[in-house]
């Protein structure tokens, strides 16, 4: 019990000790260092290979230009390469063109040859098209439309489209060819019944700035959509930066490499059906209503007092100083006289239940979503009903700040997850980071999560508040959570770092509070756990606790009793020197202690609350 002059301690036989941990509430006396990221061919493709100086021109001759001037209801060109009916404009040949002016209902068509470049400066213009697209492209090698600097430009449609022969005309800018916008002036695009911006080529932007509010996607490009810079305030019915090729899959790509972004969608922030890469830029991501709109299990109860808090469940026999035994290799071991709830079972045969109606129906709302992501620098606030980050193959982050409020996980890959630098605050999960395989080799991560803090594999998951994990490990392969750098800040209601396979830590700091009662640990994995290295610090309920089974240094697990959140852990070496200090964010019955400083066979006096206790590493 908490405040008696004595506290228990349990050596847990056969461990060593090793590291301590990081994060507001710890402090720890030696930490071994980072490890830095090595470069991954993968994400080395040139930049140069995505923007043509021509992409990048803004520069047009006024006098060179074929001037267009719109008047309302009726529209003037002394050019024979435009063509006017009555409020439709049919651009016809390749040239700069200016527009100016109001159009009430009326449509710029481009119908060039299909090697013309057409060059659309809009100098302060508003078109409003009640059934088509203000801007249509309908043939031309490429199209550049540049906004003009100090203009302030708009154009919106009336919420419907009439198809063009077999085309689905769907966007208040619809191009069938590649389609680059620049400039410095300001564009302002609403479509009450489609998309913004679409190509069905390729889309780039270089510059601008951009308020658009669509009934589906923002912006939508069928080969790509790259953006090298520009501002952007996006309201989408759907996606708000949209990119999916159905014939190719290596195409449907998003590459971000500066920019303002301002997003709030009601499918998903931005989508890649191919890969996406974010190098630099600042992004306030908001999908589904945010993380609250998410449904949320119930309260998870505490140490059997109806809620979060110390105590021993109800029902369930007070834990007394004893050694802490290894699960067995299907992880459902434990500690002798505790009940383990075991997960749902699957259905025979093995095959998942069949999806209800609503799952079927369900609108994707993450964050981000890719096939493959990396992002290599930038500024994120993602507030997303889905994850945060998800990808259905590999997450790579190599910079950045991303503050995520997730209302499923924070950062998901059906592959694997790669951390090697970048500061990652996840607020709000139901898994902080999950994915085939997590590698953390450096960066500053902070999370909170109602279910698994790290998780590796997912699986049929009964843990946390009984919600099933995702199930997508990949037949042949070990599941596997690999540590290496970094600090690791984690506040788990679930199981602290959840390994489907292999745990391994070799470096970088770590600490976990968490979780406070149920079928649930501060560590769980079903083949191995091994440290060798880095610092480690665990506090959360007993009852299926499980300790490190590899070790190179030594490993403390000690039984406490219920302590109350906040309740301080201070570790002193017989010098009187503090090793570590640690605040744990949740209530909590055990600690296991690791850090460079501990040596085998040493004393070492633990103090928590005020009591204290003198033992000897093993």
């Amino acid at each position: 019990m908490k405040n008696r002059a004595m506290i228990s301690f349990v050596l847990c036989a056969g461990m060593m000790l090793t590291g301590c941990v990081s994060g507001s509430s710890a402090t720890v006396a030696t930490v071994t260092a980072a490890g830095t990221a090595p470069t991954e061919a993968t994400i080395a493709a040139e930049k140069t290979d995505i923007f043509s100086d021509r992409d990048m021109d803004t520069s047009y001759s006024k006098t060179d230009s074929i001037a267009v001037v719109l008047t309302g209801d009726a529209v003037s060109c002394n050019s024979g390469n435009v063509d006017i009916s009555g409020t439709t404009v049919t651009i016809e040949k390749e040239g700069t063109y200016l527009l100016s002016g109001t159009l009430d209902d009326g449509v710029i068509l481009v119908d060039a040859d299909k090697a013309d470049k057409i060059h659309l400066v809009l100098n302060g213009v508003s078109i409003h098209s009640e059934a088509s697209a203000p801007i249509f492209v309908r043939q031309a090698d490429k199209v550049f439309v540049t906004l003009a600097a100090g203009t302030q430009n708009s154009l919106t449609n009336g919420g419907s489209f009439t198809p063009d022969g077999d085309t689905n005309v769907d966007a208040v800018i619809f191009s069938k060819e590649d389609l680059t916008l620049n400039g410095t002036g300001t564009l302002t695009i609403t479509s009450p019944g489609g998309h913004g911006v679409v190509s069905k080529d390729s889309l780039k932007i270089t510059g601008g700035t951009y308020a658009i509010d669509a009934e589906a996607h923002g912006l939508c490009g069928k080969d790509a959509v790259s953006i090298a810079d520009g501002t952007f305030d996006i309201i989408a019915g759907k996606d708000g930066i949209h990119a999916e090729n159905s014939e190719d899959a290596e195409l449907g790509r998003v590459y971000l490499e500066n920019g303002a972004y301002r997003i709030n969608a009601e499918g998903d922030g931005i989508s890649a059906s191919g890969s996406c890469r974010i190098v630099d830029g600042d992004y306030a991501i908001t999908t589904g209503g945010g993380s609250e709109n998410a449904q949320k299990p119930a309260s998870n109860p505490g140490f059997g007092r109806g809620q979060k808090g110390g105590g021993t469940p109800a029902g369930k026999p007070q834990f007394d100083s004893q050694d802490f035994p290894e699960r067995g290799a299907d992880g459902k071991g434990g500690i002798k006289g505790m009940e383990r709830i075991d997960p749902p079972q699957e259905p025979a045969g093995g095959q998942e239940p069949a999806a209800t109606t609503a799952e079927a129906d369900t609108v994707s709302t993450k964050g981000i979503k890719a096939k493959s992501l990396t992002i290599e620098g930038g500024t994120f606030t993602i507030d997303s009903a889905d994850d945060g980050l998800h990808t259905d193959g590999n997450l790579t982050l190599r910079g950045g700040t991303l503050e995520i409020a997730s209302g499923d996980d924070g950062i998901h890959a059906d592959d694997t997850v790669t951390i090697a630098s970048g500061a990652i605050h996840i607020t709000e999960s139901y898994e902080g980071i999950e994915g085939q395989h997590v590698v953390i080799q450096g960066g500053e991560i902070t999370l909170t999560a109602t279910d698994d803090g790290l998780n590796a594999a997912g699986g049929m998951d009964g843990s946390g508040f009984g919600k099933r994990g995702d199930t997508f490990a990949k037949s042949g392969e070990t599941p596997s959570i690999v540590i290496s750098g970094g600090s690791v800040d984690v506040t788990a209601f679930g199981d602290g770092i959840d390994a489907n396979g292999t745990l391994e830590i070799t470096g970088g700091t770590v600490t976990v509070s968490g979780p406070t009662y149920g079928d649930t640990s501060v560590l769980d994995y079903d083949i191995s756990g091994t440290i060798t290295g880095g610092a480690f610090i665990g506090t959360g309920a007993s009852s299926m606790a499980q300790n490190f089974s590899v070790s190179t240094q030594g490993v403390i697990c000690v039984n406490v009793g219920a302590q109350n959140a906040g309740t301080n852990i201070t570790l002193t070496d017989h010098n009187g020197t503090v090793v570590l200090s640690h605040t744990p964010a949740l209530d909590y019955e055990i600690v296991i202690l690791s850090a460079p400083s501990i040596q085998s066979g040493e004393s070492y006096t633990l103090n928590v609350g005020g009591s204290t206790q003198v033992s000897t590493a093993k």
